[in-house]
């Protein structure tokens, strides 16, 4: 069991205080952990298939066509008429000639032969029959209107818009947490070095820092993308590499300002080392200039691999984008589903975000006490 501190207790309470705060990370908290089980929410294989008595698993694993009486040693495409019938059937061979016949007169319970030769078969399928790079078996021209069966409707390439949100929320969040964490540990560490120490180590971080600034991080980024190929991690890599400037000159200033007071000079006559009193002591004094910052680095961080998947050099083609979804709608404005799809989601994200971190800024903030 966790056990706050007196500290941390006030400043939970301080947050749950503030309603707006408060059920918007539960709203969100909600979202992000539905995303997280996407493969169970959206997927176009089942998560649990029961065939002559065993359980399979496709979500998880690889079963070829043949493991369900199929001919391939392919994956068993599980949205195909004949591999239905297979599993509902047991395998029976007819399945290859009249699988909706069989379908039917099992669901009837009219069945040409004895139960005793097969064992009838189940599929345990998500919500949501479509993955996010599923095409989508409509008639008609892509992009398809909302129906029952697609709620958002389809993109340019008759892929399922909600699953392809819910696929692409997660990413979003993932990539903007791991860009986030990775660029404010290193933002404070060096505005912390530069405001402690100041004199000639701060002058040739600044200046450092001022040509560091100056480089064109989306012509870097296009030029790595075109030598090494486009990949997550090499975008999170990227993106880290130009982002941790954001926070140094908040946290410089807030260090520069208490250096000199009364218990930093006492820290030091007691011969605590420069490095606890800079993260023990001196840190939590200037957190709250610092969370004050953190909803725009958020944010923009979203922003920035929305606007690179946009322009066409953000992640691979392939992954399940917002940015992309947005410029699906720009290039089709005769589907409007296709921008209130993109504008809501980035609209609640985004909005979610930010009343998440006023929360804990203010509950940071030992000046403001809520009732």
């Amino acid at each position: 069991m966790i056990t706050l501190s007196p500290l941390n207790q006030r400043r939970w309470r301080n947050f749950r205080a503030n309603r707006r705060a408060y059920w918007s990370l539960v709203i969100f908290g909600v979202f992000f952990v539905l995303s997280m089980f996407a493969e169970l929410i959206a997927n176009d294989k089942p998560i649990l298939v029961n065939y002559r008595g065993e359980y399979y698993s496709p979500i998880f694993n690889f079963y070829p066509e043949t493991t369900f009486g199929g001919d391939f040693k392919t994956e068993a495409v599980y949205s195909d008429p004949v591999v239905q019938c297979l599993i509902k059937s047991g395998g029976l061979e007819i399945c290859f000639d009249e699988p909706e016949k069989v379908i039917e007169d099992i669901q009837a319970k009219s069945f040409d032969t004895s139960v005793e030769d097969f064992y009838k078969g189940w599929a345990l399928w998500p919500l949501i029959p479509y993955s996010y790079d599923t095409s989508v078996e409509r008639p008609g021209a892509a992009p398809l209107p909302p129906n029952g069966q697609n709620l958002l409707g389809t993109d340019d390439t008759k892929r399922d818009v909600l699953a392809r949100i819910i696929y692409g929320f997660r990413l979003s969040i993932v990539f903007t947490i791991i860009v986030t964490t990775l660029s404010s540990i290193i933002g404070i560490i060096a505005g912390a070095v530069q405001g402690f120490f100041g004199g000639l180590t701060d002058l040739l971080f600044q200046r450092f820092i001022e040509i560091w600034g100056g480089v064109p991080s989306l012509y870097v980024i296009i030029i790595m993308f075109a030598i090494l190929g486009r990949s997550f991690w090499l975008l999170v890599f990227l993106t880290v590499l130009f982002g941790w400037v954001g926070l140094v000159g908040l946290v410089r200033a807030e260090f520069l300002r208490a250096r000199n007071l009364e218990y930093v000079r006492a820290a030091r006559a007691l011969g605590v080392s420069n490095w606890k009193i800079m993260f023990r002591h001196m840190l939590p004094n200037a957190m709250v200039a610092t969370l004050t910052f953190l909803p725009f680095i958020v944010t923009g961080t979203i922003g920035a691999l929305a606007s690179l998947d946009f322009l066409g050099f953000g992640l691979p083609s392939s992954a399940p984008s917002l940015g992309e979804l947005t410029l699906q709608a720009k290039q089709n404005l005769q589907a409007p589903w296709l921008g209130f799809s993109a504008f809501f989601t980035f609209a609640i994200m985004l909005a979610l975000l930010v009343f998440i971190f006023e929360g804990v800024r203010d509950a940071f903030d030992p000046r403001k006490t809520f009732q």
